[in-house]
């Protein structure tokens, strides 16, 4: 047991982790979680009291992350810069730790991150791939048309109402949020989403994907688009894209907390060379 003169500490974990397997970050009642996993590791180094990690960004189940950020008080004598190695070495080969610090109590996870970063890669192939299909949406039927897509997404800019693309069981108080980028550009038979907001909605940015797809594939006009969203129109979005195309690749802070390869390198992105047409050009 530490002395009651030991320090306590505020330790900031870079982590990533697959979320095929897991319920989501959340620990729940039943189901596998990420943060019951980390916090069961966390206690087997440091059994002195109950463990309670906070994260950035509560990711949903099957959604990935290369950039969360977690934060945890410690009261044992673990140096701050062996929570990494101590942490991988307990640890399913599907999370990982990438870097560890210490921050003052008055730093949060999630309340002092100014934005999440969020990126959604559809493989829109013919072929299917066996290799990227656990971080992609294989939409392959219709070619999508990025152009359009990328023309969708530039109303979303700014603080609004974002209520169309939240899912039931939200406990937040309200639906407005801030988007600060979005982008989206083809890479071959790829196309790679990006968004940067300071905060999401629950199930955000899936149902947003789901109404872009419509659009790449002509099944939903940009004027349509944008009155289901403006004028909060939830019951007409019913399409919401899978969990495993999504991933948390970046939290941002007023200053840098971790290394800055592992800030902005933690998630490549990925490479095709374009495959056959799909199945109906459109």
């Amino acid at each position: 047991m530490p002395s009651k003169l030991e320090k306590v500490k505020r330790i900031a974990l870079s982590i990533q982790y697959q979320g095929t397997e897991y319920n989501g970050w959340q620990k729940q009642k039943s189901g596998k979680s990420i943060q019951a996993v980390l916090e069961e590791s966390i206690f087997s180094l440091e059994p002195y009291k109950p463990i309670k990690l906070v994260a950035a960004g509560r990711t949903d189940a099957g959604v990935h992350a290369s950039g969360q950020v977690v934060h945890f008080d410690s009261v044992g004598q673990i140096p701050v810069y062996r929570w990494s190695s101590a942490l991988n070495g307990r640890l399913p080969s599907s999370i990982r730790v990438l870097d560890s610090s210490e921050q003052s109590f008055e730093w949060h996870a999630c309340h002092s991150a100014l934005y999440r970063r969020y990126r959604y890669t559809i493989y829109n192939g013919c072929t299917p791939n066996l290799f990227i299909s656990p971080w992609t949406w294989h939409r392959y039927n219709y070619f999508l048309d990025e152009k359009l897509m990328a023309e969708a997404i530039k109303g979303l800019i700014g603080y609004h109402d974002f209520s169309a693309f939240q899912k039931r069981g939200s406990n937040r108080p309200n639906s407005f949020t801030t988007i600060q980028e979005v982008k989206l550009e083809r890479k071959g038979d790829l196309l790679v989403f990006e968004i940067q907001a300071s905060g999401f909605l629950y199930g955000m940015v899936r149902l947003l994907i789901g109404q872009l797809v419509l659009i790449g594939e002509h099944k939903l006009s940009i004027d349509d688009f944008e009155k289901r969203w403006k004028e909060r129109l939830r019951s007409e979005v019913k399409e919401a894209s899978p969990a495993r195309g999504l991933c948390l690749i970046r939290v941002g802070y007023k200053k840098s907390i971790f290394r800055e390869n592992i800030v902005f390198d933690s998630f490549p992105g990925f490479s095709l060379m374009t495959n056959d047409p799909p199945v109906s050009d459109v």
